[in-house]
């Protein structure tokens, strides 16, 4: 016999059925690493691709349309500018053009009405020399208004004597050797020369004195 009262089937703590169970399972320090790496690496939810969706693709399309739609019409204003200003161009050169020569008609005008009264402005010089000028009689007065009216038109008379001749105003009918003259000069104005502005009408027609030999 022994002294130890015991019941074999006594259950020893720690031991049996329900102490495994009860006994927390051992774990892995790989594999609890490892799940925490594969955590980390996981991509976060909000830096995940955004969708695009019609509306977005549509808005995009359009912008591109309205786009080349305002490249063309920049274009398109671009020409038509230049043509305008092409246009204004030619309308000035046009009014230029159009004024020169309506000027130049004035003046062809004013010649051929100023070149009429040559003869008239002649026979009143003629008249003058012989003295039929007389002031206060009913000729002198006509006299007068033809001459206001030649002034008027712009009419201006040269050619006087002991002037230097000038080929250009004068037109020499006779010359006249003449001693101690020094240079071709005008010794007798037979009929006076007309200008009007810069066109000569009629050049003075003159006796011109040169150096005797």
């Amino acid at each position: 016999m022994t002294d130890k009262n015991f019941d074999d089937n006594a259950e020893v703590p720690g031991e049996g059925p329900d102490a495994q169970a009860s006994s927390p399972a051992p774990q892995n320090p790989d594999s609890t690493e490892a799940a925490a790496a594969e955590g980390s690496d996981e991509t976060p939810a909000d830096d995940a691709p955004e969708e695009l969706t019609v509306d977005d693709i549509l808005g995009t399309a359009q912008t591109g349309e309205a786009a080349a739609e305002d490249a063309v019409l920049a274009d398109l204003e671009s020409t038509l500018l230049n043509d305008l200003k092409r246009l204004q161009a030619e309308y000035a050169n046009y009014r230029r053009r159009t004024e020169e020569q309506r000027q130049v008609e004035i003046e062809r005008a004013k010649g051929e009405a100023a070149k009429g009264l040559i003869p008239v402005l002649d026979d009143l010089d003629r008249a003058a020399q012989h003295g039929d000028l007389t002031e206060g009689t009913p000729f002198f007065a006509i006299a007068e208004k033809v001459r206001l009216v030649s002034e008027r038109m712009g009419m201006v008379s040269y050619g006087e004597k002991g002037e230097e001749f000038d080929p250009q105003r004068h037109e020499a009918i006779f010359q006249q050797p003449t001693p101690g003259a020094e240079k071709t000069t005008v010794l007798e104005v037979v009929e006076l020369g007309y200008r009007l502005g810069d066109v000569e009408l009629r050049p003075a027609k003159v006796v011109v004195a040169v150096p005797a030999e």
